[in-house]
């Protein structure tokens, strides 16, 4: 791991702030343009198959809500560049849910996420919560995200609206990103392990079932130490009571990470590096542990091997068992 004494990046969290917005302008600025949306639409809305926690693969409508930035600047995020500037006006996110609803085929549990906290009232107003929940009562499984620190009596309210004429299960979906204690300080995310932790217990103890995010090689990281934190971070979330968990490789496209990778501070792991990963969370059988496969070619990865390689990883998010690897000639790897 990189040494934080010897990193320009800034120490202090008002000054990291700073220089990670600063960061937005440089590198590549057409592709780093926040995308011009409308509050009455959502910016993208889909149906895949995932694996239930009861072992059924089931169509999953994905919702992408438009909805305000994310008070948080965290290093790693790319997510702002499909936000809003201003607070979310009240009746907007109802309205993005129907809209996506009336053009889904069927599916069985919904994801509603939304670049930042559900439970963040200036991205999801509360007025809109019963709204919200009469468009999705029908769902077995509602999956929204949060970041740990604004889980409370609003999430309680949100899960009780939800199960108003059936039961629905709630899922909060919280970023941990690393077990690393000191590159978790690092990626500005302004939580412990300790937060995690208490944010974890709280939604055990109200029957709101956790899914984990995990970055597999997130900055100030090398390379040779990424699956050994990749897998303690599996291990923590496990412990936390996780029933999914999502191994992210971490990506260039926000320009603070472009700005770390030309110092040498960072660069995205290698695909085998998160085969590893998930191979090891699934041999856990603790819970179900899914490698996110968007943008997967971003991964260092040999051309000739990745389009099998990019199918078994699809396999095993769906099957939650580990095929054999494939070999390829032309880079020696075998996954």
């Amino acid at each position: 791991m990189n040494s934080p004494t010897t990193s320009p990046y800034p120490q202090s969290m008002s000054a990291r702030d700073r220089w990670i917005l600063a960061q937005r302008a440089h590198a590549a600025p057409s592709d780093l343009a926040r995308s011009e949306l409308d509050p009455q639409r959502p910016q993208a809305f889909l149906v895949e198959d995932e694996r239930a926690e009861n072992g059924e693969v089931l169509p999953v409508a994905t919702l992408f809500l438009t909805n305000r930035e994310c008070p948080w600047r965290c290093l790693m995020c790319d997510l702002w560049r499909n936000t809003l500037l201003q607070t979310t006006p009240r009746g907007a996110i109802p309205k993005q849910i129907a809209y996506a609803l009336a053009r889904l085929p069927f599916a069985r549990q919904i994801k509603l996420y939304n670049s930042g906290s559900f439970f963040d009232p200036k991205s999801i107003p509360p007025e809109d919560y019963a709204g919200i929940a009469a468009r999705v009562h029908t769902f077995e499984r509602v999956i929204v995200e949060c970041h740990p620190a604004l889980l409370g009596q609003s999430c309680l309210r949100f899960r009780d609206l939800l199960n108003g004429s059936r039961e629905v299960q709630l899922e909060v979906a919280m970023g941990l990103e690393t077990a690393q204690p000191q590159v978790l300080a690092q990626l500005n995310k302004r939580m412990t392990l300790d937060q995690f932790a208490r944010a974890a217990a709280f939604l055990r103890a109200n029957a709101i079932a956790l899914r984990v995010f995990i970055l597999v090689k997130p900055p100030f990281m090398e390379e040779a130490e990424a699956l050994h934190w990749a897998q303690r971070s599996l291990d923590f979330a496990f412990d936390c009571g996780a029933t999914a968990a999502a191994l992210i490789p971490t990506r260039l496209g926000n320009g603070a990470l472009e700005a770390l990778a030309a110092r040498g501070e960072f660069s995205p792991p290698k695909l085998a590096t998160l085969e590893a990963a998930l191979e090891y969370g699934l041999a856990q059988k603790r819970a179900r542990v899914f490698a996110d496969l968007w943008d997967l070619q971003r991964c260092n990865a040999c051309s000739h091997c990745f389009p099998g390689r990019a199918v078994r990883l699809h396999e095993m998010n769906l099957q939650q068992t580990i095929p054999a690897p494939i070999p390829c000639r032309h880079c020696g790897e075998r996954n």
